[in-house]
């Protein structure tokens, strides 16, 4: 068995059309994998890079922060051709402002993608896996924020430390049914949600003072992840939060 080998497998990603989805999607594709991208938007360069690996890729427009869309997505991917294989919970959505004057609208908003839209994502796609008999391996972004509490953030913090039980609750569940889920916490990477971070000159200072590694994290940055904990060489890992954030933690 070549452990790192995704050759005959099926690979969900959500929020595929851009920054850390995109390069998820397409490192996927690169070692074998074809790929179903879910998102609100085109996808056509996620398309096109997938492609030119001799991949399959399927686009699936979706509402992620509409409820009872989980089932429809599985469905509409299976339906394509996908199998249960892998699924890659990186869609996800930010708003900010100080916790005393936080809106109940940016709450729910951030909530049902981040967190409610993954766990039924998740809810669906396990029982298309146990229905067809077959293993399976859920990754889920999580953040930093499943660890800290960040400022100005709180319905994103609260999204993301759920979704770190989340991921463990559902590993305790259905790893005798041969289901792997596991979460990636990437760092600070440079994508559109992190676009006011960087342009803030002394937010953007503190932090890079911070990362050992003395940079800001690229999406490419977190394929590496990705790829180990969908392929045969993460058999054996179920529940874990994966740090993937050039040493903040460490420090």
């Amino acid at each position: 068995m070549i452990r790192f080998d995704l050759a005959g497998r099926s690979a969900i990603v959500t929020g595929a059309n851009t920054g850390i989805g995109r390069a998820i999607a397409v490192g996927l594709a690169q070692a074998g994998a074809d790929i179903v991208g879910v998102g609100r938007s085109t996808m056509t360069e996620t398309e096109a890079d997938v492609v030119s690996t001799g991949r399959r890729f399927v686009s699936v427009t979706a509402d992620l922060s509409k409820s009872g869309i989980g089932a429809k997505v599985i469905a509409e991917a299976l339906a394509a051709g996908a199998a249960p294989d892998i699924l890659v919970n990186n869609a996800g959505i930010i708003r900010r402002a100080d916790a005393i004057e936080f809106t109940e609208e940016d709450w729910d908003a951030v909530l049902d993608t981040n967190l409610k839209s993954v766990f039924f994502l998740c809810q669906a796609f396990a029982k298309a896996a146990i229905a067809a008999g077959r293993p399976a391996k859920i990754i889920n972004i999580a953040s930093l924020l499943s660890f800290q509490g960040g400022i100005r953030v709180p319905s994103y913090t609260a999204a993301k430390s759920g979704l770190a039980g989340l991921t463990k609750l559902m590993a305790n569940e259905w790893a005798a049914k041969g289901i792997n889920v596991n979460a990636i916490a990437p760092g600070y990477v440079e994508t559109n949600n992190t676009a006011a971070l960087r342009a803030d000159a002394e937010r953007n200072a503190d932090i890079l003072k911070r990362i050992p590694a003395g940079r800001w994290a690229q999406p490419d940055d977190i394929v590496g992840a990705a790829v180990f904990l969908a392929a045969p060489a993460s058999d054996y890992i179920h529940g874990t939060i994966l740090p993937v954030d050039g040493g903040w933690l460490a420090r």
